[in-house]
């Protein structure tokens, strides 16, 4: 019994680890401290972090099957590269989970305006980093705002996917929105507005709400990678 219960604890332990240093390599990339094709070895980031190459490989593992990584044969991985084409297809993927969302899914809805309270202060935090152009505290509330916005539509599948696009979408955007400098009045705060549009079960308007951040959304990433990408 004793072996078994000190497994466990080492599992666990274990998995922790493998959890906290995939989070801590995946601030990193959306921090822009690892640059899109930057490579690394699995021994460069243990010695970095002080543990050793097992937990640090299965969080590159898993970093890589979320997208945001590519595993270089005989070299280690490799920071993916997004370019603004990829950026195109996500914002079009985002607006297909919308519709599904808001439309055909939109009964599994919660009626309740209470179940909504928790997402809707998320959102003002977001609101009020974007309207100062904070994007670090943005970027982590914005993900915990579509997660926990998505989990009530009751769909785990939904939401997991929605999530990882989510991630994605800010990897591939961060790059452009950081050569801006000053990015007050440039990003989203319209989460208050699509709160109060699913409390009402205006359904159609939250679409119009997420087809119109959408557009705005490709249009920024758009100018500023600038004309040649057009």
């Amino acid at each position: 019994m004793c072996a078994t219960r000190g497994n466990s604890v080492h599992a666990v332990t274990r998995s922790t680890l493998r959890q906290q240093i995939a989070g801590a390599l995946r601030d990193e990339v959306l921090a822009g401290r690892l640059r899109p094709g930057q490579e690394f070895t699995v021994k460069e980031i243990a010695e970095q972090y002080g543990v050793s190459a097992t937990p640090v490989r299965e969080a590159l593992v898993d970093l890589s099957a979320q997208g945001l990584l590519d595993s270089v044969q005989h070299r280690g991985f490799r920071v993916h590269e997004f370019s603004v084409t990829d950026y195109r297809a996500m914002v079009e993927a985002r607006g297909l989970i919308a519709d599904a969302m808001f439309s055909g899914l939109g009964h599994h809805a919660p009626a309740d305006p209470g179940r909504y309270l928790a997402v809707r202060r998320r959102g003002e935090e977001c609101a009020r980093a974007a309207s100062a152009g904070d994007l670090n505290v943005l970027i982590g509330y914005d993900l915990r705002f579509w997660q926990e916005l998505c989990a009530l539509f009751g769909n785990p599948y939904l939401s997991d996917f929605a999530y990882r696009l989510r991630l994605q979408s800010w990897v591939c955007s961060v790059p452009y929105l950081r050569r801006h400098g000053d990015l007050r009045g440039r990003l989203w705060t319209g989460h208050g507005a699509l709160i109060d549009a699913l409390t009402q079960q205006r359904h159609a308007e939250a679409q119009a709400i997420i087809a119109a951040y959408n557009a705005d959304s490709l249009a920024l990433i758009e100018e500023l990678a600038g004309p040649a990408v057009r």
